[in-house]
């Protein structure tokens, strides 16, 4: 089950990526750090804690490696993870929510979430439908506001 989306606020063109099964992948109109740095503030803005920020390119570099610039913001509220951990306790393996922020071979920077109707399934979880819509509206929203170009 992939989705990918393409436009925000701002039409952009249709895109197409390559994605994970379970991934929402939508493109972004900043730097990766620009973008993990507006994905930060909207997610504090909501209420999220952010958990951590994880720089696999700086990582690389300790490694003597190289690799575009790529982020992870680590985030979640127990407000809305607890309902869906006591509807299906092992989807706590796939929380608290993660963003990947990255940069592609033609400079192009992308953000990626789990699909929260793949980890529905994912986890045979039964009975947190209302939350699930919640959590993958918000997450469309805060990936399209971080990306979307002024």
């Amino acid at each position: 089950m992939r989705k990918i989306i393409s436009g925000f606020i701002l039409a952009l063109a249709v895109t197409s990526v390559a994605a994970s099964e379970g991934m929402i992948v939508v493109p972004s109109a900043h730097s990766v750090a620009d973008t993990s740095d507006r994905l930060e503030a909207i997610l504090k803005g909501k209420g999220m804690t952010v958990f951590a920020r994880v720089d696999h390119a700086a990582g690389a570099r300790k490694a003597g490696k190289t690799m575009p610039p790529t982020e992870l913001l680590i985030f979640g509220n127990p407000k809305v993870g607890t309902p869906l951990m006591l509807c299906s306790p092992d989807i706590a393996i796939d929380l608290p929510q993660k963003a990947l922020i990255w940069q592609d071979a033609g400079g192009d920077t992308w953000i990626a979430y789990n699909d929260p109707q793949y980890l529905k399934l994912r986890h045979n979880t039964q009975g947190c439908d209302e939350v699930f819509d919640k959590v993958a509206a918000a997450l469309a929203n805060f990936a399209a506001k971080a990306g979307a170009a002024e």
